[in-house]
């Protein structure tokens, strides 16, 4: 399926927003999105995606 995550064009494998996650190799503490709606990570398992979904995914950054 295609979608945009974090603004660019990719072809990926997951239907759920929880296997994006791990299919793109993210771990940890993220925020998520789905089409500029925020998703909690309690919700990622039963968010389903759909083609053209627009995918933002953001990791904290320590630093200042």
């Amino acid at each position: 399926m295609k979608i945009v995550l974090n603004g660019e064009p990719r072809e990926v494998q997951a239907s759920a927003l929880s296997d994006l996650l791990a299919e793109c190799g993210f771990s940890g503490r993220v925020a998520t999105a789905v089409n500029e709606e925020f998703v909690p990570s309690s919700r990622r398992i039963g968010c389903e995606l759909k083609d053209g979904d627009r995918v933002e995914i953001l990791s904290p950054m320590q630093g200042g």
